[in-house]
């Protein structure tokens, strides 16, 4: 695109009009020739190839001449490589676009609500000496208004004086009239917001017309104008303007492995890599996914000027902290550290869960599920399934916080957020509790549709197969019956795994020996060998709580092990909660919701397979479900 734009006008200073004069009005020969299409270049081949693709995609839109408006968005504050001089660069988006693909543009001019309206040229004086005579009649920089509306209607101005700029002319740099130009807007989220009606028609709505008409302006499309609006996520700019037919939105997406390779030996090219890591570059960036380019620059400046080599657990922890701090909080990111072998009974579902893990370790992604739901009565141990499923696959695993806000489009905003970093992520598994209150539903709620709005993202990401086995979701509820069909579909949420209480004396006693060594407590066989099922149902948490107690007996009397005595008492002294009905329902739901007969306990498997098993334990939900509902 650079190396398409008109060569900059000589450092001769022109004379132009006051910046308080009334703006010059087109005369009609002039606007006939402005309409007239210029011959543009049509071969994206002469951007280096070295630049992004997203680069690439923006050229070929604008040398089509049907736009001259686009709105990038994702990744863009991370470093671009601009590698167009022969040797390796990386320089933040606004200055790439500024001084590389803008690069030979008469005029890039910059806006943000904290800087104003300003010329920018990078570290070229020359470049911004010429831009400034261009803009001579716009008067002095330092007093170009700030506010967006001042802001936008001097630029308005100065478009309309472009266009009285014969293409042909060859007195344009004695006139100061440029005959290219480059508009920056970064923050548009600020200036351009998603808003509702009663706040267009009363701030947000004149910018937002202005650049409307700026988009499907015939003239303007015809001349070497563009305008570039950037933000973070896309559901913060206003729905009305990147939906209109003239603007394009470009996705600029986190880095590729490949891309972090090549920065990670651009960055310690002037030294040893083995100096700074315990990995090679390539090793590294295999390590690297979810992180950009700036977050992959912190890690090796800080081994670089800290002297302390990139070990394992050093990468980890940071790469932790990097995306938790990319994320604002909204993912929380860990690497677990037990395996199924830690969980206690549910034989049918473990086997499962080990023949898919087998298949993603192999690198057979084509035949894992793209998610799980996994059910039960509360306290039976889904987060503890989940994260131990995690563990034995060997990968990242993320919990979905809450991501939901008070303001007008941030809750979507924060959504588009973490499902772009999840898509960098990959291989990752995404847990999701509470499922049921966190996914929302396709109704509209009162909250001007935002819960729909996010059912509809989520459910989206779930069903894209081009995740299969990248993203690996799982949905953990007591209530399953709660989550929309569409979420638990085959083709989503497609394996349902129920959970139960221990029915069996050995899953009883197994799951005391697993709490004592979750917990790192030493109790010897001795001390639950003779333990039996009794009919309070206790589930995981509450042998977990148990266990603790007795723990806790023991070193109150200064003893370091637990023993049987300890046990007994805790046992004893313990007390269930009385939410009967409702643990019956949860468990009915997740017996419902199975899809596989072998998921369930045998005591289960034989009421379903009776003559209208299934249309019974639905009756007696219903009627249990009522019951709480009254």
């Amino acid at each position: 695109m650079s190396a398409d734009a008109p060569n900059p006008p000589p450092s001769e200073k022109p004379t132009g009009t006051k910046p308080d004069a009334a703006p010059e009005q087109a005369p009609q020969e002039v606007l006939d020739r402005a309409s007239t299409p210029e011959p543009v270049p049509t071969e994206t081949s002469r951007l280096p190839a070295s630049y992004p693709d997203w680069a690439h995609q923006l050229a070929a839109r604008y040398f089509a001449g049907t736009t001259s408006v686009f709105v990038l968005h994702g990744n863009v504050s991370d470093l671009v490589p601009a590698h167009d001089d022969g040797e390796g660069a990386y320089v933040s988006l606004p200055d790439f676009l500024a001084t590389r693909l803008f690069g030979s543009y008469d005029v890039v001019l910059s806006y943000d609500l904290g800087r104003g309206l300003r010329p920018v040229a990078g570290t070229d004086k020359a470049r911004l000496h010429k831009m400034l005579q261009f803009t001579e009649v716009m008067g002095e920089p330092s007093r170009w208004p700030r506010t967006p509306d001042k802001a936008l209607s001097l630029l308005d101005l100065y478009l309309n004086r472009m266009l009285l700029t014969d293409p042909d002319d060859e007195e344009r740099e004695k006139r100061a009239r440029p005959l290219s130009l480059a508009v920056l807007i970064e923050h548009a989220q600020f200036v351009l917001p998603a808003a509702d009606i009663t706040a267009l028609a009363t701030v947000h709505g004149p910018r937002l017309v202005r650049m409307l008409g700026w988009s499907k302006n015939p003239y303007l499309k015809r001349r070497n104008i563009a305008f570039c609006l950037i933000a973070n996520q896309l559901s913060e700019v206003s729905t009305r303007l990147i939906q209109a037919p003239y603007v394009s939105s470009i996705e600029i997406p986190m880095p590729s492995t490949e891309e972090r390779e090549r920065f990670a030996t651009w960055a310690t090219r002037e030294g040893d890599f083995k100096k700074y890591s315990d990995f090679t570059a390539e090793g590294l960036a295999a390590l690297s996914n979810g992180l950009s380019l700036a977050d992959l620059d912190i890690v090796l400046a800080q081994a670089r000027t800290g002297g302390r080599r990139i070990d394992d657990e050093q990468f980890r922890m940071l790469k932790k902290e990097l995306i938790e701090r990319q994320c604002h909080g909204l993912l929380e990111f860990f690497e677990p550290s037990h395996s199924l072998d830690m969980v206690v009974g549910h034989v049918a579902g473990k086997e499962r869960l080990r023949g898919d893990a087998a298949l993603m370790t192999s690198g057979r992604l084509e035949y894992a599920p793209m998610g799980y739901l996994i059910c039960g009565p509360v306290g039976t141990g889904k987060t503890f399934l989940a994260e131990c499923y995690a563990g034995s696959i060997g990968i990242p695993c993320v919990k979905l916080r809450n991501f939901r806000s008070k303001y007008v489009g941030e809750t979507e905003g924060n959504l588009e957020h973490v499902l772009t970093v999840l898509r960098s992520l990959g291989p990752v598994v995404v847990i999701i509790d509470e499922a049921d209150a966190a996914l929302g539903t396709r109704e509209a709620s009162g909250d001007s549709g935002t819960s729909a709005r996010v059912f509809s993202m989520i459910a989206s990401q779930m069903g894209d197969t081009r995740y299969r086995g990248k993203i690996l979701w799982m949905l953990l509820t007591s209530r399953p019956d709660r989550l929309p069909v569409d979420l638990k579909r085959q083709g989503r949420a497609e394996v349902h795994i129920p959970l139960f209480y221990p029915a069996t004396e050995q899953e009883f006693r197994d799951m005391f020996r697993v709490m004592a060594r979750k917990n790192k407590i030493d109790m010897h066989e001795s001390a639950f060998a003779h333990l039996q099922v009794d009919d309070r149902k206790l589930s995981g948490s509450d042998i977990e709580s148990v266990v603790l107690a007795a723990n806790l007996r023991a070193l109150r009397e200064e003893r370091p092990s637990v023993t049987r005595e300890d046990l007994d008492a805790a046992l004893t002294d313990f007390v269930p909660s009385a939410q009967g009905l409702e643990r019956e329902a949860q468990e009915l739901a997740a017996v419902l919701e199975c899809t596989q007969l072998s998921f369930l306990p045998d005591e289960w498997r034989k009421k379903v397979a009776k003559p209208n098993g299934r249309v019974a334990i639905h009756e007696r939900f219903v009627a249990i479900r009522q019951i709480l509902e009254d």
